[in-house]
C-alpha cells in the first residue's frame, strides 16, 4: 500500500509541477520579451509620467497597451491593485522540491545512489542533496553580489560553477540523479531569486512610493538581472526535467559532459528568442545550438555490437532477464519500492522480451537498467544480451 500511495504521490506531484511550471515560465517569457519590446512613448506626456516604454498588442480579440514606469508613475498615486507575478515561481519549486523528495529522497537506493560511482547510504546521499542546492544558491548569490555590473565576468564563472557542480554530482550519484540534482540546483537559485531579491525589491520600491519619497532604483535594477538570469536558466532546466525519459543522455560514460552541451545548446537559443526581441535577429544562435546538438548526435551514436562468435541462446537471455530484471518488469514486481512494473514493461513471457528487444537491449548496454544495479547485473551479461540483439533477438532457440 505504501509503494501506491507513493506512486499517486509521484503522479499527482509531477502533473502539478508540470502545471505551476507552465505558469512560471510562461510570466516569465511574457515579461522578458515585454521589456526587451518596448518602444518609447508616443505621447510626450506620458514621458512626463515617468513612462519609460510602451508595447501595443493585439491577441485574443483585443488590444493591449503595456507601460513600464522604471520607478513608478511621477505625479500620480500609484494604484493599490497591483498584480505580483511570485507564487508561479514558489509553487513550481514547492512542487518540484516535494516531487525531489518523494522520487529521490525516498527513494534513494533505487534513484540516487549508485554503489558503482560512491557506496552511500540513503541518508548520506540525502545529507548532501540538501547541501548541495543550498550551496548552489549560496555561491551564486555571492557571485552575483560580488560582480555587479561585471556581467560578462559574472557569466562566465557562473558558468565554470554550475559545469564543476555536473562533474561533482556525477562523482557522487547515479547518472540520472546527477541530472536531476543540477536541474533542481537551477531551480532552487530561480526560485531564491524571485523569494530574496525580486519581490522584497519591489515591495521597497513600492513602499518608498508611497511614502513620497525618493525612488531607488537599485533594487529594481538587481530584480532585471536576476529575472534575466532566469530566462537563461529555463531551457537547461526544461531539458533536465524531460532527460530522466532518455537514458541516452545521463547514462553516457560522459553524461555530465553530454549536459553541458545540451545546456550551452539551450542558453544559445533562448539568447536568440531575447536579442530578436529588441530587434536583433541572429540566426548564427540557434544554429550554433542545434549544431552542438547535432554534433552531440553523432559523437554518441552506439557502435556496431559484434555478433559474430556462437549464437547466443534465447534461454541464457532468458535466465539473465528473469534474475536480473523481472524483479520490477514483471505483473507484480518482488523488488521492494515497486508497486508496478516501470512504464508498464513487463518481461515475463517470450512475447513480451521480443516486443521490447530494442529498448531491453538499449538500456542495459547503456548501465542505466537495472536501476541503481540493484539486481547485480555483470558486464558480462550485458554483453550477452547486446550479441543476442544484435543476432536477431529471437526469442526461440
Amino acid at each position: 500500500m505504501e509503494t501506491y500511495l507513493l506512486d499517486w504521490a509521484n503522479l499527482l506531484l509531477r502533473w502539478l509541477h508540470l502545471i505551476t511550471g507552465i505558469a512560471w515560465i510562461g510570466a516569465s517569457f511574457y515579461f522578458v520579451m515585454l521589456d526587451n519590446s518596448l518602444k518609447p512613448p508616443k505621447k510626450a506626456a506620458d514621458g512626463t509620467r515617468g513612462v519609460f516604454g510602451e508595447l501595443w498588442a493585439v491577441h485574443g480579440g483585443g488590444f493591449y497597451c503595456s507601460q513600464k514606469f522604471p520607478t513608478g508613475p511621477k505625479g500620480e498615486p500609484l494604484s493599490d491593485d497591483l498584480h505580483w507575478s511570485k507564487w508561479e515561481a514558489y509553487s513550481t519549486w514547492l512542487s518540484g522540491m516535494s516531487l525531489l523528495a518523494v522520487v529521490y529522497w525516498i527513494g534513494a537506493s533505487s534513484y540516487l545512489i549508485d554503489p558503482k560511482v560512491m557506496a552511500l547510504t540513503p541518508a548520506a546521499a540525502v545529507g548532501i542533496s540538501v547541501a548541495f542546492l543550498a550551496a548552489g544558491w549560496v555561491v551564486y548569490d555571492f557571485l552575483c553580489r560580488r560582480l555587479m555590473g561585471q556581467e560578462g565576468l559574472m557569466s562566465a564563472l557562473l558558468f565554470i560553477f554550475v559545469v564543476g557542480c555536473d562533474w561533482a554530482l556525477h562523482q557522487l550519484f547515479s547518472a540520472r540523479g546527477a541530472y536531476i540534482h543540477v536541474g533542481a540546483m537551477l531551480g532552487t537559485m530561480m526560485a531564491a531569486n524571485v523569494f530574496f531579491h525580486i519581490i522584497p525589491g519591489q515591495k521597497r520600491m513600492v513602499e518608498q512610493i508611497r511614502a513620497g519619497l525618493p525612488v531607488d532604483s537599485r533594487p529594481g535594477l538587481i530584480g532585471k538581472q536576476r529575472s534575466v538570469h532566469n530566462t537563461y536558466f529555463t531551457l537547461p532546466v526544461l531539458f533536465i526535467m524531460i532527460s530522466n525519459h532518455y537514458p541516452m543522455t545521463y547514462s553516457h560514460p560522459n553524461g555530465w559532459l553530454v549536459l553541458v552541451v545540451m545546456m550551452l545548446a539551450g542558453v544559445l537559443i533562448r539568447q536568440f528568442f531575447v536579442l530578436r526581441h529588441r530587434g536583433q535577429v541572429k540566426w548564427w544562435l540557434p544554429a550554433a545550438g542545434v549544431a552542438l546538438i547535432a554534433t552531440l548526435m553523432v559523437l554518441m551514436a552506439p557502435r556496431p555490437v559484434d555478433a559474430g562468435g556462437d549464437k547466443v541462446s534465447f534461454a541464457a537471455v532468458r535466465q539473465v532477464l528473469a534474475q536480473r530484471c523481472t524483479a520490477c518488469h514483471a505483473d507484480t514486481p518482488t523488488q521492494a519500492g515497486f508497486a508496478q512494473p516501470p512504464k508498464g514493461v513487463v518481461l515475463q513471457s517470450a512475447e513480451q522480451v521480443g516486443q521490447h528487444a530494442a529498448k531491453i537491449a538499449e538500456t542495459v548496454a547503456s548501465g542505466y537498467m537495472p536501476l541503481g544495479n540493484l539486481t547485480g547485473i555483470t558486464d558480462a551479461e550485458r554483453t550477452l544480451i547486446a550479441r543476442w540483439h544484435a543476432q536477431g533477438a529471437r526469442v526461440s532457440d
